[in-house]
């Protein structure tokens, strides 16, 4: 039976009369209730724009006030821009599915938002390395520290991370639009994920396996290696530090980053260093979405609530906002 013109306009033919996919449908979280849906819609929504603005407001403060105009406020400012990119991939297509039930995506909208995510993905881990490299320069190198980081040398690390990341990651659109698309179009996730996606591909995706595999791995754990021997040099100088309030001084400029690290690598670990058959996919999803969701919301609450400096300037950045605005107060 020969398909209809809507069926043709959704799947579109290929060059042997077969049927080729020309949207996705991602399943979300189509097992909740309606109601739940909308409430867990109204979460995401609270969460996503206290993750912009928050975010927002630390690359605000990192650029009027000259106390954080420094190399590592400068990291952090970068990670804060690209935390926003990076729940905005996924976040925004998750609120459509779950506000209005509009869950399809077209081939193209799938191909870019896995590109995107695992490009950002891949910058923040090299953003991490950096801002290991700078706190092993800091506490370890103190007398240097100014003379090795300078502004072009942290710009240089900054464009490098970004540039890197998203050239090395053009393979996935090469590799994906290689692919053919010819039977079920439904992806078991909330977003375009690399195991769901190629799971569904009808020619072979072997080879984008593979070479997924081996990337993601080199990255994730390559990273770690190189964050771990920064932290091995960091604790050795602090264990070395003749006084304990020294010593408790210096961990506290690492808590924050610390922090982060053990929610970035701690999430992906679970989510890409092993087969996929090893993970369930109800925890593949509540592990994405505290890497998509949670993790970006909490950034500027790890880097602000616990560091002076920054409170003081947003203290101070809020009471110069309100002279503006209610001046005769």
């Amino acid at each position: 039976m020969l398909p209809s013109q809507q069926d043709v306009l959704k799947w579109g033919m290929g060059p042997g009369n077969e049927t080729v996919v020309a949207e996705f449908i991602l399943e979300g979280f189509s097992g909740l209730d309606q109601r739940l849906q909308l409430f867990l819609s109204l979460l995401l929504l609270l969460i996503y724009l206290t993750t912009v603005m928050g975010n927002t407001m630390i690359i605000f403060l990192v650029c009027v006030d000259h106390r954080l105009q420094t190399p590592m406020y400068f990291f952090i400012s970068n990670l804060a821009f690209l935390e926003i990119w990076f729940t905005s991939s996924t976040t925004i297509k998750l609120l459509m599915i779950l506000s209005s039930g509009n869950r399809t995506i077209s081939l193209s909208s799938c191909f870019a938002q896995s590109y995107f995510y695992f490009s950002l993905g891949v910058t923040e881990f090299a953003l991490l390395v950096v801002m290991s490299f700078d706190r092993y320069v800091a506490i370890c190198q103190p007398l240097h520290y100014a003379a090795i980081m300078k502004q072009q040398l942290c710009t240089r690390l900054v464009v490098a991370a970004w540039v890197i990341s998203f050239t090395f990651l053009s393979y996935r659109l090469v590799l994906l639009s290689k692919l053919t698309f010819c039977g079920p179009n439904k992806i078991r996730h909330f977003f375009c994920d690399n195991s769901p996606l190629f799971k569904l591909s009808c020619s072979d995706s072997s080879l984008l396996w593979k070479v997924d595999s081996v990337f993601l791995s080199f990255v994730l754990l390559g990273s770690l290696c190189l964050v771990l021997v920064s932290y091995t040099c960091i604790f050795h100088c602090i264990l070395h530090m003749s006084t304990a309030s020294g010593r408790k001084k210096v961990f506290a400029t690492c808590s924050s980053h610390l922090t982060t690290l053990a929610i970035a690598y701690g999430s992906c670990i679970v989510l890409y260093a092993q087969p996929s058959e090893d993970v369930s996919l109800e925890t593949n999803r509540f592990v994405a979405l505290l890497n998509t969701v949670l993790y970006p919301f909490l950034n500027p609450f790890i880097y602000s609530l616990r560091n002076k400096t920054v409170k003081l300037a947003l203290k101070e950045a809020a009471g110069r906002a309100k002279v503006r605005l209610f001046p005769q107060s």
